[in-house]
């Protein structure tokens, strides 16, 4: 099994003197009471952006204090080509189902999206405080699945900003009824960013599909099932991932 991860605020040349850290806090506490991790265990400390470091347990102090050593610190670069999600808006906790999920499989970025016929709306205060959820779910699932790059969740988009972000990738794709193609057979790049809007539970717009095409979008569909809105984008990631060679 692969050493348990913890997050840090940083893993520069300067933060690490001697080799040793001291995880205390939020992450200590976990460390220490939940997973209770004991002298000559293995770790791995990561600031969720790519940099990450290999230690071993030294001592586990109180409750919320483990002093690692034993420190060697290196560098994920970027998988390519670079996935991002557009997810619209679900009811309930769907949504913190369908980036925990999409975390767990691979995304590298998750855009939420307000579109027309989402029944939830992220307003004001209540938007902030979902919008933190999101971010709160894509850290502990990267903890989770042993990754050192979490996903970015970005602030909550309109149709117009999705379409921007569409016109700027180098392959862009709504999953949609309409789409005569799969996704498993689409031509995909070696490189580059690949965008996949996933709609809400009442579907996409005829508006918003017109837009979306005038940005280069083509409608796809990923196979004879109809599946919600949170568990769609999961899906097709994997799809993507399997298909760019990323998973092979």
């Amino acid at each position: 099994m692969t050493a348990p991860v913890f997050v840090v605020d940083a893993l520069g040349p300067g933060d690490l003197p001697g080799g040793e850290y001291v995880l205390d806090g939020p992450e200590g506490r976990h460390a220490v009471s939940v997973k209770r991790l004991r002298p000559g265990e293995d770790v791995v400390l990561t600031d969720g952006r790519g940099r990450w470091a290999e230690g071993v347990v030294k001592a586990a102090e109180g409750k919320d204090r483990l002093v690692v050593t034993d420190l060697t610190v290196h560098g994920e670069t970027p998988q390519q080509p670079r996935i991002t999600v557009v997810q619209a808006l679900p009811k309930g906790d769907r949504g913190e189902l369908a980036v925990e999920t999409m975390t767990e499989v691979g995304v590298d970025a998750i855009v939420p999206w307000a579109a027309s016929r989402c029944i939830t709306q992220w307003k004001g205060d209540r938007g902030l405080k979902a919008l933190g959820k999101w971010r709160a779910t894509a850290r502990e699932a990267g903890k989770q699945s042993r990754r050192v790059r979490f996903p970015d969740v970005a602030d909550a988009a309109t149709s117009k900003q999705v379409a921007s972000l569409l016109a700027d990738a180098d392959f862009a794709a709504v999953l949609h009824e309409s789409g005569e193609e799969p996704l498993a057979a689409a031509e995909l790049p070696t490189t580059g960013d690949i965008v996949l809007v996933v709609g809400p539970e009442g579907g996409v717009s005829p508006e918003e599909l017109a837009l979306f095409a005038e940005a280069g979008a083509r409608p796809y569909r990923l196979g004879r099932s109809v599946l919600r809105t949170s568990t769609a984008g999961t899906a097709a990631t994997a799809v993507l991932l399997a298909r760019t060679g990323r998973w092979s």
